[in-house]
């Protein structure tokens, strides 16, 4: 197809936060012309993603990703985000990849381009009728970057615009370990000085009160910094981080959270236990796990049944601030909806079932991330002794999209509940 006026290809904005919508356009076409729509992106880690959706021109010669039916591709739909929740890594790449943001201080830069007909593969050696340049930011303008070694804790704390002070949050992530710091950034951006802490490696510290002792000096270094109000601080975690928030909030005596977040967590965590230990009784389990078809590990068994007594698990009836649990119903790494029910019952009995939130999502996964990223339903893992597996975390494209999109929403509304007096200020791109 080769037009006499060339189309016209805009995304508005051009320049946004991850978690913002765009629009992507594109005009000056013959009315009932078939076209594609495609995003291609190149992650930190060099491997190339990919999203596309196949459109027809309306009888004004224009395509709106947002307004029009997608008939085919990565995704189908109304869908104004499907070119960037629908990415996946191009044909011939590397098997169970991961799409995360390694610099927070440079964007995610998504080309998108538009082609004639409904393509499906040949990307890379077709010429586009059209392409811009859209900027995805996990850090806003202002937002400072600070790398914290303090006390023996490590990790990155990121810390809003403006005078303060701030609401404060000590993120933590999950056990694969390593720094990662993008929702730490995005959670600056919209007004909380936020810690991306670095975990403590199994059998790197002494005992488990140290192991203990490493977490609360991080949330007091949250709590203590000068632009951030000393009790509006809260936890944030994910899978292992999750586990750590519940065990934190339930025993400890020296910080008292004023709320916390729980993505795909369980309170399961023999009392007492090291790091090491707890690493050591998983791996006594593996008995329990499961395979599926294409031989990836299905890990959730391994923590089933939920015990019935406290030995084997947090005393979440002692957890006195108010608590968001967000699960998916198709986690196929941990029981968190068995564990979250656990949870209720145990919170009931002690008078604090109050405090608790629960979001479940039909087949969502265990990843669940910031909205608008690609749905991971298994990806490589490295264990703790080096070995490299593939695990399933569950979960299918389009409903677990629209559970990081939702989620999303209410974890903030529930930091503003509990942790802002009045809005927050959010960064303008």
């Amino acid at each position: 197809m080769s037009p006499a006026v060339p189309p016209v290809l805009s995304v508005v904005p051009s320049r946004a936060l991850v978690d913002e919508t765009f629009r992507v356009t594109v005009q000056n076409l013959p009315p009932g012309s078939a076209v594609t729509l495609h995003s291609l992106h190149r992650s930190d880690d060099e491997d190339m993603w990919e999203a596309f959706g196949h459109y027809v021109s309306d009888q004004g010669g224009s395509v709106s990703v947002s307004d029009d039916f997608c008939f085919g591709g990565t995704y189908t739909g109304k869908e104004a985000m499907g070119l960037l929740w629908s990415m996946r890594p191009v044909p011939g790449s590397r098997e169970g990849l991961r799409l995360r943001k390694r610099d927070v201080c440079t964007p995610q830069l998504v080309h998108i381009s538009v082609y004639g007909g409904h393509a499906e593969q040949g990307f890379a050696v077709r010429p586009p009728l059209a392409s811009v340049l859209s900027e995805r930011w996990f850090m806003g303008p202002g937002v400072r970057r600070v790398e914290v070694k303090e006390k023996g804790a490590r990790g990155t704390l990121f810390i809003p615009p403006g005078p303060g002070p701030f609401p404060g949050v000590l993120d933590m992530w999950g056990g694969g370990g390593g720094l990662l710091e993008y929702r730490s950034a995005l959670l600056a951006s919209h007004g909380y000085a936020s810690l991306a802490l670095e975990y403590v490696n199994p059998g790197e510290l002494e005992s488990a009160d140290i192991e203990f002792k490493y977490f609360e000096t991080a949330f007091n270094i949250v709590r203590l910094h000068p632009l951030v109000s000393p009790d509006r601080v809260g936890f944030f975690g994910l899978c292992l981080g999750s586990i750590m928030t519940n065990y934190l909030a339930a025993e400890s005596t020296a910080i008292k959270p004023r709320c916390c977040v729980c993505v795909s967590g369980v309170h399961l965590y023999p009392r007492g236990a090291a790091f090491t230990e707890v690493y050591q009784a998983i791996t006594l389990k593996a008995h329990k796990v499961r395979l599926d078809e294409n031989n990836h590990e299905i890990w959730r068994y391994r923590e089933l049944p939920i015990p019935g007594d406290l030995s084997g698990k947090v005393d979440v009836g002692r957890i006195n601030c108010p608590m968001l649990l967000v699960n998916g119903l198709d986690d196929q790494n941990l029981p968190t909806v068995e564990a979250a029910e656990d949870m209720a019952r145990m919170m009931r009995a002690a008078g604090n079932d109050h405090l608790l939130t629960r979001i479940e999502y039909p087949a969502a996964g265990h990843l669940i991330e910031p909205p608008y990223s690609p749905h991971f339903r298994a990806t490589k893992f490295i264990k703790q002794n080096r070995e490299k597996v593939t695990l399933l975390w569950g979960g299918r494209t389009k409903p677990h999209s629209d559970a990081q999109e939702d989620s999303w929403k209410k974890i903030l509304a529930f930091l503003q509940q509990h942790l802002y007096a009045n809005n927050p200020p959010r960064a303008k791109m």
